[in-house]
Formats: C-alpha cells, sequence, structure tokens
C-alpha cells in the first residue's frame, strides 16, 4: 500500500495518456503539474487553482523545512490543510538544491550539509531526514534525496552522482514508515545515455510506485536532452508513472510527452507572469510593448481563463507599464491555464491515436510567433 495507483489508458506512439489514483483524488496523464515551492503559488489563490483545472500540485521540502518547518505543518493538520488545497500533491526532496546551491553546500556519502540562505545556519539533509520531513508534511508523492549533477560535467563525476543517488534512494525507501505516501527515485546520469540506462536499471529493482528523471534543464542542449529521457523511458516499467523534474516551455512539455512521460513541474509559468511574458498559442507576448497599448484583444482568443475572458491586452499592457501588482496575478493565471490546456488537449489527441500530427500543428503556430 502506497496510495497510490496508475492505469494506462491510451499510447499513441511512445506518448501515453492514463490515470494517476491518490488518497486526493485522481488525475489524468499526461499533465503539468503548477509549482507552490513554498505550499503557496506566487501570486495565485487556491481558488485560481481550481478554476484553471490544476490536478497536482508541488512543493518543495527543503524550503519548508526551514520556514516554517515540518513539525509546524504537521501540526496544523499536514501541507493539504496547511495550503487549503485537498487535491494530490508531491513534495520534492531538496535533491535540486544539491545543484542549485551548490557554492552553498557540502556533499559526503551520509548526505549534504548546507549553509541557510536565510540566515547562514548549517542544514543537514541525510536521505533519512529528508523521508521524516516529507512524512510530516503529509504530500501523496514524495521524492528521494539524490545528487542532481551540474553540466557541463566529467564522466566520472556523472558516474559518482548516480552511484551517490541509487544508494540514497535505496536508502529513502527503508526509511519510510508510512504506507500511504508514493516514493518515485530519480534517474540521473546527466547526458550520458548509458550511465542513464544502468541508473534507472537499478532503481527498478526497488519496484516503486512511479519513477522520476532528474538533472535535465541545466544548462544540456535540448536534443540530447530528449534522446536521453527517451533511452530512459525505454527502460523504466510502463505500468507505472513516469515524471520529468523542472521542464516546462510547452515546446518542451510536448517533447517529454512524445519520449512517454505522464507528469511535468515548472515555475516558468509563474516566473514569467512576474516578468510580464504571456503564453499564448502564436508564441509569447511581452506585454511592456508598445505594441499592446490600443489592442483590445485578449492575449489568447481560445483561451477560456478568468484574464482572457475580461481583460484587453491593452489593460493588461498598462498594468505592467505602472508596475501594477495586479499583472502578475492575471498573467500567472493565464500561463498556468495555458500550460493546463496543454495538457488537457495533448491528453485527447493521444486517445484519439494522432498525437504527432496534434504535436506539429501547435509547435507550427507558436512558431509562427505572430501578435
Amino acid at each position: 500500500m502506497n496510495g497510490l495507483s496508475f492505469r494506462l489508458d491510451a499510447t499513441d506512439g511512445a506518448a501515453r495518456a492514463g490515470t494517476i489514483e491518490t488518497l486526493h483524488g485522481a488525475c489524468e496523464t499526461p499533465l503539468f503539474m503548477p509549482v507552490g515551492t513554498r505550499a503557496a503559488m506566487k501570486v495565485m489563490t487556491v481558488r485560481d487553482l481550481c478554476d484553471a483545472g490544476a490536478g497536482i500540485v508541488l512543493a518543495n521540502a527543503y524550503h519548508l523545512m526551514q520556514r516554517p518547518g515540518a513539525d509546524v505543518v504537521r501540526d496544523l493538520g499536514g501541507l493539504h490543510r496547511f495550503m487549503g488545497w485537498d487535491g494530490p500533491l508531491l513534495t520534492d526532496s531538496g535533491g535540486f538544491q544539491v545543484w542549485s546551491l551548490a557554492a552553498r553546500r557540502e556533499m559526503d556519502a551520509d548526505g549534504v550539509t548546507f549553509r541557510s540562505e536565510i540566515d547562514g545556519d548549517r542544514l543537514r539533509l541525510t536521505p533519512e531526514s529528508s523521508v521524516a520531513v516529507q512524512e510530516a508534511l503529509g504530500a501523496d508523492i514524495i521524492m528521494p534525496l539524490d545528487h542532481c549533477i551540474e553540466y557541463p560535467a566529467t564522466r566520472g563525476a556523472v558516474a559518482e552522482a548516480v552511484a551517490t543517488t541509487v544508494a540514497w534512494a535505496r536508502r529513502a525507501v527503508a526509511a519510510q514508515t508510512r504506507d500511504d505516501q508514493a516514493l518515485f527515485p530519480i534517474v540521473q546520469g546527466g547526458v550520458h545515455e548509458d550511465l542513464r540506462v544502468e541508473c534507472a536499471q537499478a532503481l527498478v529493482e526497488l519496484d516503486a510506485p512511479g519513477y522520476a528523471s532528474g538533472g535535465f534543464s541545466v544548462g544540456e542542449p535540448s536534443e540530447t536532452t530528449w534522446q536521453v529521457l527517451a533511452a530512459t523511458n525505454e527502460v523504466l516499467p510502463a505500468e507505472r508513472p513516469r515524471y520529468v523534474m523542472g521542464v516546462g516551455t510547452p515546446q518542451d512539455f510536448l517533447a517529454a510527452v512524445a519520449t512517454g512521460v505522464d507528469m511535468m513541474d515548472c515555475v516558468l509559468p509563474t516566473r514569467n507572469a512576474r516578468h510580464k511574458y504571456a503564453h499564448t498559442r502564436r508564441g509569447t507576448l511581452r506585454m511592456r510593448n508598445l505594441e499592446h497599448a490600443r489592442d483590445p484583444r485578449p492575449l489568447d482568443e481560445r483561451c477560456g481563463c478568468v484574464t482572457c475572458r475580461t481583460h484587453s491586452r491593452g489593460y493588461l499592457r498598462h498594468l505592467s507599464q505602472i508596475d501594477e501588482p495586479l499583472v502578475w496575478t492575471l498573467l500567472a493565471i493565464h500561463n498556468v491555464t495555458f500550460m493546463l490546456d496543454l495538457a488537457r488537449s495533448a491528453r485527447r489527441a493521444i486517445r484519439e491515436g494522432r498525437f504527432a500530427a496534434h504535436r506539429a500543428a501547435v509547435l507550427a503556430e507558436l512558431a509562427d510567433d505572430a501578435p
């Protein structure tokens, strides 16, 4: 018992459509997960997420163990109640911070010691303590501590990161005490296809309820990402969900789906909103640009979000020019809705056996990049 089941409903080439069932509800795949790193979406409410149709939300255990503390979240009823989200939740372990905070951490065989970016205190994470933190938080899907390697890195360094990742995954599985959380081991291996396959084969032996691929979108060539990811997915069991971490442009989402990925997450939709960028089916709009000043159209005429139903490009450009914080919320609602709609249309295309044609049409329209 781990509180999760997965049903594969349709395939179209390597692309897959399925259903993930958790104790907090079901969600259809392929899916995009909005990121609420500190138990909150940037400038969006839980109601906004529900209205957009989000199926599952991601939070970060490394950040929550610092503020407010995993014990505080536990004592306030767990992460679902704490943030007011009653759907499925996934928590990342802190493995990404092994890469992103490399200048502030020291690694050894047992774990990682970070120097807090908040107050300079030393924070110790091990595979066991990361699981304990996530058990206190209470997410439906949890991730083991892993070694996310930088790019470029020597083959020897990547091989060492793979060995560490596998060893830590085994320790994380052994450390679990709750039977209502699904732990997804993370495949590492940089851009080396053979090391990725080796890592995946070792992790499959754990018979986990799902598997993730990490260490992408760290500077490697995109064509290499999809080649290596496709080879990895061929090793992972077809009857378990596959999650690629930190992939989030519309083009990358569709490329990952084409390799057989079921789950993706990224902060890009809300981050772009704070930089006043809007995703549309015709490319990215920069809302500060003068060309939008008198434009009465919505951001995307085929989008049903509240931003597009209510406001013109001209109004959003005005908010951008005066640095009105409302524009962050309106653009975030739209960008997140856009990504969730992209996932919905991909699911429909897979079930109807036309994903390749659908992807080509979407990419052609995005490449047109017209206002």
